[in-house]
């Protein structure tokens, strides 16, 4: 479980602060886009598709997280990053949001996700077209 504040989200590329305040751990997702994640606080482990060895991740360390790669993701509690992703962004949104769906179906989380997400291409259509 990780909690996220969106300073800036597109069509091609978003930047965000991403954490968690209890040890957890998952799967990466595949995705079509290249992420990159600044470790602020905390341990972030790592252990990619296919390889025989965990990766640790510590403050000020980057991690880059390649288009179609995944990986077996772990996050000691207390740990924050900022996290740039570039790419078509729409296409990660299934991935993201099948937990809050499928698992802990919070409606409010995914009523929120949608809305921040849906107002900030609403920022970038009024940027792009009517100024």
């Amino acid at each position: 479980m990780g909690a996220m504040y969106v300073l800036h989200a597109s069509l091609t590329e978003y930047l965000l602060f991403f954490g968690t305040g209890v040890h957890t751990s998952g799967h990466s997702g595949r995705y079509i886009l290249n992420i990159s994640d600044t470790v602020i606080t905390g341990k972030y482990l790592q252990w990619p598709e296919g390889g025989t060895k965990t990766k640790t991740y510590l403050p000020g360390d980057v991690i880059f997280h390649g288009s179609g790669e995944t990986a077996a993701i772990e996050w000691d509690s207390d740990t924050w990053m900022v996290e740039y992703g570039r790419g078509f962004i729409p296409s990660s949104l299934c991935f993201a949001l099948a937990d809050t769906v499928f698992s802990t179906t919070d409606w409010s989380i995914l009523w929120n996700t949608v809305k921040v997400y849906a107002g900030a291409m609403l920022h970038e259509f009024t940027v792009a077209f009517l100024t």
